[in-house]
C-alpha cells in the first residue's frame, strides 16, 4: 500500500518531555547509516550508564535519568530548531546545503554533544580530565572523529527527507558545533556553519532547553512555565546571525529564570554540594586505582568507564585486603549509603558588588582566611568552603564570539545585539552562593561569623590568590 511508505525507515521513541521523538532507522535507503545505527553504537549506549544529575541523585530520589535520555531529547530539539531556521538560513546563504542535511547535522550534534562525559559528569571534568588538560567536549570530539566518523559520513537522510546528491555530514562540523571554546571554523569550512554554533553553545540551546525541562520534571521540582515552542518559533537567522524576534523575549526570560532556579535549587543544592566536597577528597586517589590510561593516548578503555562500573568497583573496597583500597572504600561506603560527611553550617548569598571579586578566588583561600578569623582554640576545626557561581546571563552579552545572538525589533526593523543588555536587566542576578560546611553543628555560630567577616570586610588581593 502506498500509505505505508510514510513510515518506512522511520520510527518513534516515547519520551515524557517531548512525547515522541522521530528517528531514522533501516529500511529507507539500501546501505545507508541511520540514526538508529548511531544510537545503538557502544559509545552512545554507554550514556545510559552515566547519570544526568551526578550527586544530585542522592538528594532527589526520582532523578535517576541518564545522559542517554538527555542526548535523545537534545537531538529532537536540535532538529526542531533546524526545521524552523532553515528558510532564513537559506535566505542568508543561498549556497547552503539541503534542509535535510542541515537538520541531520544539528540532530547529530545534539545526540553526540555529551558522548565524552565520564562518571559524575562535570565533576569528572573538574577532578580528573582537567588534570590532563582535557574536557568531556575534547574527549567527545575524539570519539566522533576516530570511532563514529565513518557512520556519520554514511548518513543519507534526516527524518524530514533525503539529502541532495553528494551531500554528507562532516564529523568535523559536529566537533566544531559541540566545542565550548569560542573558536572560528576552519578556513575550509562553509560560511553558514558558524551561524549554527549558538544553537549548541549560546544563551538558549538545544542542550539547555532539554535539560531544564527534563531535570525539573525528573526531580519533581516546579520551575514555572517554560515555553520553548515560542522561543523556537520566534528564532530566525538575520544577516548578523541567530536572531530572536522581540515577541519571543518574554518567553526567553521565563526560560532563563527557570534555568536560574534549577541552579539554585537542584544543581547547587546544599546537600549536593556537600556530597561533592566529600567526593573531591577521594576522587583522584580512586581514579589512580581504577583507571590507568591516559586519554590523550588511549581512547578505547574509556568506553568501559562509567558510573555503574566505578560504583560497583569502589562499593567492594571496604572489604579489601589492600589498606589503600580499604581506607577509600570506607569513604565510598559513606557516600553510597548516603551518610553525609559534610553538613552546611551557613550560607552567604553575595551581592553584585562582591561577585566580581570573589568569583575569581579559590575556595581554599577563603577557607584559610576564615580559619584565621576563628578563636585560636577552634582553628584546627575541620571545615570546608564551597563557592558556587552561575550567571543566567552571558558575562558580556555584546561580545559572545560565535555564540552571539541578536534581537529583532519589528517596529524599527532593526537587528541589534545591544538590546540584549536591556533584555537582561529583567533577569534574576547571578547565582553566587558561598557556603561553609562542617562535620557537625557544634560551632555553627563561630564558623558563620568567621565566614561573614572574611566576605564582608575586605576583598582579597588577586595578585597572590587567584
Amino acid at each position: 500500500m502506498k500509505g505505508a511508505d510514510t513510515y518506512q525507515g522511520r520510527g518513534l521513541i516515547a519520551d515524557p518531555i517531548h512525547h515522541y521523538l522521530l528517528y531514522t532507522r533501516p529500511d529507507g535507503i539500501p546501505g545507508e547509516t541511520t540514526e538508529q545505527d548511531l544510537i545503538d553504537t557502544p559509545w552512545v549506549q554507554r550514556l545510559r550508564r552515566i547519570p544526568q544529575l551526578q550527586s544530585a541523585r542522592w538528594v532527589f530520589p526520582s532523578a535517576e535519568h541518564s545522559r542517554f535520555q538527555h542526548a535523545l531529547g537534545t537531538m529532537h530539539v536540535a532538529g526542531r530548531f533546524a526545521q524552523q531556521l532553515y528558510p532564513s538560513l537559506r535566505t542568508v546563504f543561498p549556497d547552503c546545503p539541503s534542509a535535510p542535511l542541515v537538520e541531520e547535522l544539528l540532530r547529530m550534534a545534539g545526540l553526540l554533544h555529551d558522548v565524552g562525559h565520564g562518571p559524575f559528569g562535570h565533576f569528572f571534568d573538574d577532578n580528573f580530565l582537567a588534570d590532563y588538560d582535557l574536557s568531556h567536549e575534547l574527549v567527545g570530539q575524539r570519539i566522533i572523529r576516530e570511532d563514529l566518523g565513518d557512520l556519520l559520513q554514511g548518513l543519507r537522510r534526516s527524518p524530514s527527507g533525503v539529502f541532495e546528491d553528494g551531500e554528507q555530514v562532516d564529523p568535523d562540523w559536529i566537533c566544531y558545533l559541540i566545542g565550548k571554546t569560542h573558536t572560528r571554523p576552519e578556513e575550509s569550512d562553509p560560511r553558514w556553519l558558524a551561524f549554527l554554533k549558538p544553537l549548541m553553545s549560546g544563551i538558549y540551546t538545544a542542550d539547555n532547553m532539554d535539560y531544564v525541562l527534563r531535570d525539573s520534571y525528573m526531580c519533581g521540582v516546579a520551575v514555572g512555565p517554560i515555553d520553548i515552542e515560542r522561543i523556537i518559533y520566534y528564532s530566525f537567522f538575520s544577516d548578523e546571525g541567530l536572531t530572536l524576534d522581540r515577541s519571543g523575549t518574554q518567553a526567553l526570560i521565563m526560560f532563563l529564570t527557570a534555568r536560574f532556579y534549577m541552579y539554585t535549587n537542584v544543581y547547587y543544592h546544599r546537600t549536593t554540594r556537600g556530597i561533592d566536597l566529600h567526593l573531591k577528597e577521594i576522587f583522584r586517589d580512586t581514579m589512580k586505582l581504577v583507571f590507568h590510561c591516559d586519554l590523550r593516548k588511549e581512547l578505547h578503555p574509556y568506553l568501559h568507564l562509567t558510573e555503574w562500573t566505578l560504583l560497583e568497583e569502589v562499593g567492594r573496597w571496604h572489604d579489601s585486603d589492600e589498606p589503600e583500597k580499604q581506607a577509600l572504600g570506607r569513604e565510598w561506603r559513606q557516600i553510597l549509603d548516603r551518610r553525609l560527611k559534610w553538613r552546611m553550617v551557613h550560607e552567604e548569598v553575595l551581592d553584585d558588588s562582591m561577585i566580581s571579586a570573589w568569583s575569581m578566588i579559590k575556595a581554599e583561600y577563603v577557607e584559610d582566611q576564615a580559619r584565621k578569623q576563628l578563636p585560636p582554640p577552634l582553628r584546627g576545626l575541620p571545615f570546608r568552603i564551597d563557592m558556587a557561581f552561575q550567571d543566567p546571563r552571558p558575562l558580556n552579552p555584546l561580545a559572545m564570539g560565535d555564540s552571539q545572538i541578536y534581537i529583532y525589533d519589528s517596529a524599527s526593523k532593526q537587528v541589534s545585539k545591544e538590546r540584549l543588555t536591556e533584555l537582561f536587566k529583567y533577569l534574576p542576578g547571578k547565582v553566587a552562593q558561598c557556603r561553609i560546611f562542617a562535620l557537625g553543628h557544634e560551632h555553627d555560630r563561630e564558623l558563620a561569623d568567621a565566614l561573614r567577616r572574611v566576605l564582608r570586610e575586605d576583598h582579597p588581593s588577586f595578585s597572590t590568590n587567584v
